[in-house]
């Protein structure tokens, strides 16, 4: 897939420049280690205008991400939307998925980085995971242990993992991956964190063993102020089998429902599930669109 034409504008290190013509710097860690933290939002053509959402949590948490590692981060919050509005603007998109890329500079040597360097991107993009239920299957390849990795971080070489897990899952005709963690209960998908319905009650695992996604926290958010039974709690194998319904969420794919987990398919209809009126919810709050109603 082509993300740019030769007239399209990327933010670099306070400059608008054309992505067509940015250079990469080859003797980069992030390049050659990985050395970077990312973070991915989306703008919405809303009746207010283009609105990011959540801009402040998800740029907060890029620095937040950067600081795990030891990779300067000297630029503000509030300018970076700035930047990013401004960005969108320039780029004429009204909808869009927005990378912001924190990298470090020229360093062979094993050691944390003297400088940094940050990239904003903006493309259209539609949801990642498409729009139709998904074929899901259970990966051999697990999560990064929490000893060995900043897992509440979105470090760029960490996400190797979610390529090798996903990449496995599309040979073998799934849509999608899920991930086990170092002791094997069910963590999350490549990118996207899960949520399964049993018995009128939501679960999803703790954020010690997962990705603390933002969107994660608007589902749970979306639970509390309509009153869904929420539970977190480690799932197992067989909690994941024995479901009603099950869906992911993340910034890039929205929330979307599983029709199937291996051979297995979840017996409840999906737009009568709790994750149907999540779902229907949760695109109403990113549009902006005021007193949603809740259909069950």
């Amino acid at each position: 897939m082509q993300y740019y034409n030769q007239d399209t504008y990327i933010y670099l290190d306070g400059e608008f420049v054309k992505a067509s013509e940015a250079g990469t710097d080859f003797f980069g860690q992030a390049l050659h280690y990985g050395y970077g933290a990312f973070e991915g939002l989306r703008a919405y053509s809303t009746h207010n205008g283009v609105r990011m959402f959540k801009a402040e949590a998800h740029f907060d948490r890029l620095r937040t991400s950067c600081e795990s590692i030891n990779l300067p981060f000297p630029w503000s919050t509030r300018e970076l939307i700035e930047q990013t509005y401004e960005l969108l603007a320039k780029n004429n998109m009204r909808a869009a998925y927005i990378r912001p890329l924190v990298f470090s500079g020229s360093n062979m040597h094993l050691t944390s980085a003297a400088n940094s360097s940050i990239v904003i991107a903006a493309w259209e993009w539609g949801p990642f995971l498409g729009q139709n239920l998904l074929k899901v299957c259970l990966s051999d390849i697990r999560r990064p242990h929490p000893k060995s990795f900043q897992i509440d971080a979105k470090i760029s070489g960490q996400y190797i993992n979610a390529i090798r897990a996903t990449s496995d899952a599309i040979r073998k005709g799934f849509d999608e991956a899920l991930m086990l963690d170092q002791d094997g209960f069910v963590a999350q998908a490549s990118s996207e964190n899960l949520f399964i319905e049993k018995d009128f009650k939501l679960y999803t695992p703790p954020v010690q063993h997962v990705f603390p996604g933002i969107t994660r926290q608007t589902v749970i958010d979306i639970c509390r102020d309509l009153n869904f039974d929420l539970i977190e709690k480690r799932l197992t194998i067989e909690d994941l089998y024995t479901a009603d319904s099950a869906f992911l969420c993340g910034t890039a794919a929205g929330i979307i429902g599983i029709k199937q987990i291996d051979d297995t398919a979840y017996p409840e209809d999906w737009e009568h599930t709790i994750g149907a009126s999540i779902q229907r919810t949760y695109k109403k709050l990113v549009l902006e669109q005021e007193n949603y109603e809740v259909i069950i």
